[in-house]
């Protein structure tokens, strides 16, 4: 018994070893395009839009707004609103749900409450109000079927070589 294990491991092991030395070896140079090749489309998820251009831009935005940086918290805020037009024209349906409808009915209520705070650099307001914008995001994910995603503002940043006090230059 013992025997016709270890029989089956070698087979096991000479049979992958064989199907792996049957791929063909390229080079990196073989891989590379040409500097004039047409650029390949860019077609990522939701998921992966939301990880790469809003919730960078929530944090940001939340943190800038606790340190009062409005013209920083003004320029995320704009950036952030930009963002979720992106994400509306790149999937606009995901699992049947018009995705800019939802962008358009959860978050977009919070902007002209949060727009005015950043303008009059109100701290208090600003919290209540991105706190409302960070809501709308739970809420909006909970009606995709997502409720496991949950978005808080950011009590540390992430990003180490950036600094969100106000200039003072």
């Amino acid at each position: 018994m013992r025997k016709s294990v270890v029989s089956l491991m070698a087979l096991g092991a000479f049979a992958a070893a064989g199907a792996i030395a049957s791929f063909p070896l390229t080079t990196v140079a073989e891989e590379q395009r040409p500097a004039d090749a047409e650029p390949q489309p860019f077609n990522p998820q939701l998921s992966a839009l939301m990880s790469m251009l809003i919730q960078p831009r929530h944090a940001k935005l939340g943190l800038a707004g606790q340190a009062e940086n409005w013209p920083l918290a003004g320029y995320m805020f704009k950036e952030l609103k930009a963002g979720f037009g992106v994400v509306g024209r790149a999937v606009p349906r995901w699992k049947g749900l018009p995705v800019p409808d939802l962008i358009e009915a959860s978050v977009e209520p919070t902007f002209a409450v949060l727009d005015f705070a950043i303008k009059a650099g109100e701290p208090r307001q600003f919290a209540e109000s991105y706190g409302k914008l960070t809501q709308a995001c739970n809420n909006c994910h909970a009606t995709m079927d997502h409720p496991f995603v949950v978005i808080k503002a950011p009590d540390a940043s992430a990003w180490p070589n950036q600094d969100f006090k106000p200039s003072t230059r």
